[in-house]
């Protein structure tokens, strides 16, 4: 006998039900560092896939001011084409942004709604407009030996310090020489590493986070006027989006500092150890550091492990020291942070391949920073007395205020 299958009657989904049964959906975040990358590639897809259509923008990044009488802060008047090394954007997500610039490259590739098209897009004749090849140099390799010793003079004179304290109404203000990895992929298929030339970048924030100013005229996406870093909704201020009057609220205990980082962080980037030096190092590198603060945070890094000393590194501005370093095993990019020999200021960063890997030969610098000023200024966009214009490179000698 065949038995004809009983039907299931259908019942409505309970929602409510599923919902507490289910486990909760994640809620996935991107490291600073992959972020950082994600951006990178996503810009050199950018410039890559898109011709240039702003005759007015010289492509040399170390080009002199705008001419006189162009409007200041003219969002509308910058070219909507132009390639280039990624703005920091305060207080916006990481998905808007990320979304925002993957939407971008569609539209500039001939996408939907595109003009591109070409056979191979991901290809062109010549690397990017004011790119250079990428320096390779000779891989120091890192050692815990003396490293206990050099933090504990990093931090004591990062705690020393006589570092500037905003007042009501004034602006931290950051000067660094910065240049970033532009990846190009030639007419015959392979892989070439170019950098940005080396360029000034000037950023002025509130204590509160609220207002502020980015001005990098020579990096490709901001302007010659710069872009506005303004948080009107004032968010949520937290360790990957950190204000100076934040800062203050944190611990200075090392061992608290490193317990509160890897919460705070848990689940993001490449492993828990890497996202904490990323954390830091994001936290070090365009702030004012409260001085007890900077020290905690150095001899919190010294506790991560994977993290080394290596003798000899060199920041944007030439500048040789020693530095706190860890290798991203996910890339083999080694992250520097370099402190002079003698005063042991900090002077900027250096991220230098260690391997061979995605089209990244060994020992290629895929980007550099050398802070040469920080100082408290009275409004948005002036400078301190003595420094130099946007438009122009700074001198190198360390700045007074370096010392976090």
């Amino acid at each position: 006998m065949i038995r004809t299958p009983r039907r299931r009657r259908e019942e409505p989904l309970d929602h409510a039900e599923l919902r507490r049964l289910l486990p909760a959906p994640g809620d996935p975040q991107l490291s600073s560092d992959r972020l950082r990358g994600l951006e990178e590639h996503l810009m050199t897809e950018i410039r890559n896939r898109t011709p240039d259509t702003a005759p007015d923008i010289a492509p040399d990044p170390l080009a002199g001011p705008p001419p006189a009488g162009a409007p200041a802060g003219d969002r509308a008047s910058r070219p909507g084409r132009r390639s280039g090394r990624r703005p920091v954007l305060v207080g916006v997500g990481v998905a808007a942004a990320l979304a925002l610039a993957a939407a971008g490259v569609a539209a500039l590739a001939g996408g939907p709604g595109g003009s591109g098209g070409s056979e191979n897009p991901g290809r062109v004749a010549a690397p990017p407009a004011g790119a250079v090849p990428a320096p390779v140099v000779q891989v120091v390799r890192g050692s815990t030996a003396g490293l206990a010793g050099a933090v504990a003079d990093i931090s004591g004179a990062a705690a020393r310090a006589e570092l500037p304290e905003p007042g009501p109404g004034q602006f931290l203000y950051i000067r660094s020489e910065v240049s970033g990895l532009v990846s190009w992929e030639g007419s015959d298929g392979k892989n070439r590493s170019y950098v940005d030339k080396i360029h000034p970048r000037e950023v002025w924030m509130s204590p509160d986070g609220a207002k502020g100013w980015l001005l990098e005229p020579h990096g490709k996406g901001t302007g010659r006027d710069g872009i506005t870093l303004d948080d009107p909704e004032g968010g949520e201020r937290t360790l990957n989006s950190p204000s100076h009057a934040y800062l203050k609220t944190l611990p200075t205990d090392p061992s608290l500092l490193l317990e509160k980082i890897y919460d705070e962080t848990r689940g993001m980037g490449n492993g828990p150890d890497q996202q904490a030096f990323g954390t830091i190092g994001d936290l070090l590198r365009e702030q004012v550091v409260p001085p007890k603060l900077a020290a905690g945070l150095y001899r919190a890094a010294a506790r991560i492990p994977g993290v080394v000393l290596v003798d000899d590194s060199v920041d944007a501005a030439g500048r040789h020291g020693i530095a706190i370093a860890r290798t991203d095993e996910s890339d083999g990019s080694r992250t520097e942070w370099i402190f002079d020999r003698e005063t042991f200021a900090y002077l900027g960063e250096r991220s230098v391949q260690t391997r061979d890997a995605e089209g990244i030969r060994a020992g290629t610098v895929r980007g550099h920073t050398a802070v040469t000023d920080r100082a408290v200024v009275d409004t948005l966009k002036q400078r301190p007395a003595g420094s130099a214009p946007g438009g122009d490179r700074a001198g190198a000698p360390a700045a007074p205020s370096a010392g976090t």
